[in-house]
């Protein structure tokens, strides 16, 4: 009976966020259970936190690469770069498949388009990066000069990297509205301004690595949390709409 009374609270929970929001209520608890959608999901949060930690561990042993003055991409760079390649392919799957895990436990609900294929072109891009290097500067690999030039493959790095990274503040956007739905304002709010911080990061890239590692580094982990958020499905009784 517990039980019950707990399913029904948080039903009528779901519907009073649904008149408050005007969006449809959405029953997510049962479904984020089921393998087929918790397994893909779990597969997507690991994305950013693999990405970001083989990558950090990479930067603190490569000899000459100074994470003030490099970016991440350039650790394909070299002969150890196999390594930061695998990590691109890696992350651009496990992306793929929190895409489709995310289509599955929105289905019928808000964001069950958009959200999967924007985040499909997120994880294509670092496939792109893979295939198509950045270019050497900034010192890195060591004996590379200060200043580089802009090669084919290091523009279409950096323009499939561009395409992706808008892709993912789209969805985080639009992520606001499955999170407003479930009860879950103050990560929807938090989803609407977290793309302004990603942004921020890239437009100061020119003059500082760092903050576009960092702005590029919060999306990723960014999703890993909205992920979790959403795989969760429940709104816990003590603290409604966390």
């Amino acid at each position: 009976m517990t039980h019950t009374l707990g399913a029904r609270t948080h039903e009528a929970r779901s519907a009073d966020a649904a008149r408050i929001t005007g969006i449809p209520e959405v029953r997510e608890a049962q479904d984020a259970s089921r393998p087929a959608i918790r397994g893909p999901l779990l597969a997507g949060m690991a994305a950013g936190p693999l990405f970001l930690g083989v990558a950090a561990v990479q930067g603190l042993v490569r000899e000459g690469f100074d994470f003030t003055r490099n970016a991440f991409s350039q650790l394909a760079l070299g002969g150890p770069g196999w390594i930061q390649t695998v990590n691109f392919v890696l992350t651009g799957a496990l992306l793929a498949a929190g895409a489709v895990g995310l289509r599955r436990l929105l289905r019928g609900g808000a964001g069950e388009r958009g959200v999967p294929v924007l985040l499909g072109v997120f994880g294509a891009s670092f496939l792109a990066a893979a295939v198509f290097d950045a270019d050497a500067g900034a010192g890195f690999p060591v004996g590379s000069p200060e200043t580089g030039t802009l090669s084919g493959h290091g523009a279409v790095h950096m323009f499939s990297g561009m395409i992706g990274y808008l892709a993912l503040c789209a969805a985080f956007v639009i992520l606001a509205r499955p999170l407003a739905a479930r009860g879950y304002r103050a990560w929807a709010l938090s989803s609407r301004l977290a793309p302004a911080l990603v942004l921020a990061g890239f437009a100061a890239s020119g003059s500082h690595v760092l903050a576009f590692t960092a702005g590029a580094g919060f999306g990723l982990c960014w999703l890993t949390a909205v992920t979790a958020r959403l795989l969760t499905g429940t709104v816990t009784a003590e603290h409604p709409g966390r």
